[in-house]
């Protein structure tokens, strides 16, 4: 064994899995799970802690994987997260734990998501659940939402003895969990909805279809439904266009919808109820991870995709892994563009985008470099199919029928960062519904602080 480099992890041949919405990475199995743990030098001073979001006591269940006690390195995981077989999928550790491992000074840092997925999955193969002992407090806390900072929140008060009940304005619970992330990146049967079992093994309930805002408003759960806190985890699901020509045309999407279909809706299935349109070529403007999971999507459909992105590989924000799950699938990748116009037919028919190369600038206030237009450099890429990746902000019904909170110009609420508490008394939030649109983790992160938040005030009230 080489202990500077990373166990390899088995996935799916490229070619193979560019037809078909099986996962990609087929993870470790016991014995490369081991040998992988075996590569870590259990630091004293770790500071893989620092670098996770919601403190997973890394080098202990790293400790345990390594002496055959999978069980056990399952519960250490689930005393700080609710979700750890989501988590080893989904979170970006090359910028988190992974990115703050002592073994990656000299050679690959050890390997974290791929063992916390292991271990998760393992548990969850055993019949495994998360321990919960704590004695009922007679208190009632409300969640809404049930995607990555609900669940957290839900979960970590449950443990704590709280009479939890969940509210999502959907159909099915999980949130961006569900609806946003890809069945080839996220499984929905074999993980997502175990850990939602999981969650509810707590004494969690969950009242989907429940549209907080216009099915009952925050201040109705606190004065008529009997709840003594209540947490917003929401979202952020209003997508954001650019505002060039041609946006209206019939075949340009927001990725959120056509995530949402085919993820939700199973519209990828021949005999779905809820069609997508299976484009010949498609453009997706945007380089993040959502853009990503739109592309790959859509090559599944049947298209060839094309990646519209207005700066440099170097500034993709999308995770080092998917860019190259994309480009081994054959995503092409149309870098230093910026689209100007969307092109149609007589029957207003997405046809082509029309775009301007770019170069890099001076950089600008995030610290990246800023893309600056060349003139007289303007082309068109022939599609049938747009789709719009800009990001999305939280969706204002809540905000604009609860009395006295507070949000800011982006219209997110406005919540401290260390407990989760907004402006209006009892009620707490976090997640997208704060930050806009982040990751998994940092949702997870924010929502296990105002469970702590939540736990506080209500045991001095």
């Amino acid at each position: 064994m080489d202990v500077l480099k990373k166990t390899p992890v088995k996935e799916q041949d490229p070619q193979e899995r560019a037809r078909n919405f099986e996962e990609v990475c087929l993870g470790y199995t016991k014995e490369e799970a081991i040998e992988e743990a075996s590569r870590c030098i259990n630091c004293k001073n770790a500071q893989c802690i620092k670098g996770c979001p919601v403190a997973i006591n890394i080098p202990q269940f790293i400790d345990q994987i390594k002496n055959d006690q999978i069980a056990e390195a399952y519960q250490t995981i689930s005393e700080s997260s609710a979700l750890p077989a989501i988590c080893g999928r989904v979170c970006p550790q090359e910028s988190q734990c992974e990115g703050k491992c002592i073994r990656g000074i000299k050679g690959e840092p050890i390997s974290i998501g791929k063992l916390e997925r292991f271990a998760a999955d393992w548990a969850s193969q055993n019949g495994i659940k998360p321990v919960c002992t704590a004695e009922k407090t007679g208190k009632k806390v409300a969640v809404i939402g049930s995607g990555p900072a609900g669940l957290t929140c839900a979960g970590d008060l449950a443990k704590k003895g709280y009479d939890v009940t969940i509210f999502e304005a959907l159909h099915e619970a999980g949130g961006v969990l569900v609806y946003g992330i890809p069945e080839f990146r996220l499984p929905k049967e074999k993980v997502v909805q175990k850990e939602i079992d999981n969650v509810k093994a707590l004494g969690v309930k969950i009242e989907t279809d429940v549209v907080v805002g216009k099915s009952v408003t925050i201040d109705e759960l606190l004065t008529e439904e009997g709840f003594d806190a209540v947490f917003i985890g929401s979202g952020a699901g209003l997508p954001k266009f650019m505002g060039i020509p041609g946006e209206q045309a019939n075949g340009v999407f927001s990725a959120n919808e056509y995530l949402t279909r085919s993820n939700l809706m199973k519209a990828f299935l021949e005999d779905s109820e809820t069609p997508i349109m299976r484009a010949k070529k498609v453009a997706v403007v945007g380089g993040g991870n959502v853009a990503m999971d739109a592309a790959r999507t859509a090559l599944r459909l049947g298209a060839e995709v094309h990646i519209v992105y207005r700066r440099s590989e170097e500034e993709l924000p999308a995770r080092v892994e998917e860019v190259h799950h994309a480009k081994e699938e054959g995503i092409i990748f149309d870098l230093l563009t910026n689209p100007v116009e969307i092109l149609t037919d007589d029957n207003s028919n997405v046809r082509a985008i029309r775009c301007i190369r770019m170069e890099l600038g001076e950089p600008d206030e995030s610290g990246r470099r800023r893309p600056v237009e060349v003139k007289g450099s303007e082309f068109e890429i022939e599609v049938d199919a747009v789709i719009m990746s800009l990001g999305t902000s939280p969706n204002p019904l809540i905000s604009s029928t609860t009395e006295g909170l507070e949000i800011n110009k982006w219209k997110c609420i406005v919540a401290d960062e260390e407990n989760g508490q907004t402006s209006k008394e009892g009620v707490y939030a976090g997640g997208d519904a704060v930050t806009g649109a982040a990751t998994v983790i940092l949702a997870m992160g924010a929502g296990k602080a105002a469970a702590k938040g939540i736990d506080e005030y209500l045991s001095t009230k």
